[in-house]
C-alpha cells in the first residue's frame, strides 16, 4: 500500500508540471533548464545516497538514464511547440506502449492490448486533427512516451537486486552529463518563475519521483505501476485546464477521453489477469 500511496502522489507533481515546465520553456531555453533541473537532483540526490554506486548500479542506471534523457529531451523540446494538455494526455500513452516494448523480452502480448492500443490511436488522431494536422511538438511527445516506456521496462527487468536511491542518484546523474554536453549552459540567469519550475521538476519530480518508482518498481510489477502512472495524463488535463486555461474542442475531448478509457481499461484488464493468479511479467 505504501508504494501505490507514494507513486500517485508522484504522479499528481508529474502531471502539474507540464503545466510549470511549458511556462519555463517559453522563457528560457530548454537545454540549460534541463541541465540546471537534473543538475539540482543529482546533488540532492548524492545527499541522501552518502555512498558511491556500485559497477551494476552504474551499468544499470548509465543505460535507463540515457533513455530518461531522450525521453525527457524530446518531451521538453514537445511542450515549447504543443500545449500542456496535449503532452499530458500523449505522454500517457507510455502505459499501453510499455508491454509492446515488453515483448522484446519475451513478454506475450494480450489481446486488450492490442485493442487499447488501436483505441489510443484513434484518440490520438482526434486530439492532434490527424497524421496531417500533428504538429512536430506531438510528434516530439510521442516519441517521449515510447521512451518512457522502454524505461518502465527497463527498470522492471533491471532494478530488482540494486539500491533505489544509488540507481536513481546515477540516473540524474547520466541526464545532467548528457545536457551539459556541447558546451550549451545559457550565459542568463533564470527568472523567478523558471528557478520555481527548476526546483520543483528537480526536486519533486526527478530526485523524489525516480527514487520512489525506482524503489516501488522493485517491488511491484511493471504493469501496477503502470496503472498507478496512468493517472497522470488525468491530472495533466486538470493542470491544463484550471492552471493554463487550456480549453479543448470537442472533437479534441473526444479523443482525449478515447486515450485516457485506452489507457485505464487496458490496466485494468491487465490487473484483472493478475488477480486471476496469472502473473504479467514485471
Amino acid at each position: 500500500m505504501i508504494y501505490v500511496l507514494f507513486l500517485l502522489t508522484v504522479t499528481a507533481v508529474w502531471g502539474w508540471t507540464f503545466v510549470l515546465v511549458k511556462d519555463a520553456v517559453t522563457q528560457y531555453p530548454t537545454l540549460p533548464f534541463l541541465q540546471i533541473r537534473f543538475a539540482l537532483a543529482l546533488v540532492v540526490m548524492a545527499l541522501v545516497v552518502h555512498r558511491l554506486p556500485t559497477r551494476r548500479e552504474l551499468r544499470v542506471g548509465a543505460v535507463i538514464g540515457t533513455v530518461l534523457a531522450a525521453g525527457y529531451l524530446a518531451q521538453t523540446a514537445g511542450l515549447t511547440i504543443t500545449s500542456p494538455g496535449n503532452a499530458g494526455v500523449i505522454t500517457g500513452m507510455f502505459v499501453v506502449l510499455t508491454p509492446l516494448l515488453n515483448r522484446v523480452f519475451g513478454a506475450p502480448i494480450h489481446w486488450w492490448t492490442w485493442a487499447a492500443t488501436l483505441v489510443s490511436l484513434a484518440g490520438l488522431i482526434l486530439l492532434t486533427g490527424g497524421p496531417t494536422g500533428m504538429s512536430v511538438g506531438d510528434l516530439l511527445v510521442l516519441a517521449c512516451a515510447v521512451l518512457f516506456a522502454l524505461h518502465i521496462v527497463l527498470l522492471g527487468r533491471w532494478s530488482p537486486g540494486t539500491s533505489a536511491a544509488p540507481l536513481a542518484m546515477v540516473q540524474m546523474g547520466v541526464c545532467t552529463v548528457l545536457f551539459s554536453a556541447g558546451g550549451t549552459w545559457s550565459l542568463r540567469w533564470p527568472n523567478a518563475g523558471v528557478w520555481f519550475a527548476i526546483v520543483i521538476t528537480g526536486l519533486f519530480a526527478s530526485a523524489f519521483g525516480y527514487f520512489v518508482q525506482t524503489w516501488a518498481q522493485a517491488h511491484i510489477s511493471a504493469n501496477r505501476t503502470a496503472l498507478i502512472l496512468a493517472t497522470e495524463p488525468a491530472w495533466a488535463l486538470v493542470a491544463a485546464v484550471v492552471l493554463a486555461g487550456q480549453r479543448f474542442g470537442l472533437v479534441q475531448a473526444m479523443g482525449a477521453a478515447l486515450v485516457l478509457v485506452a489507457i485505464l481499461g487496458h490496466e485494468g484488464a491487465s490487473l484483472k489477469f493478475e488477480s486471476h493468479g496469472q502473473p504479467s511479467p514485471p
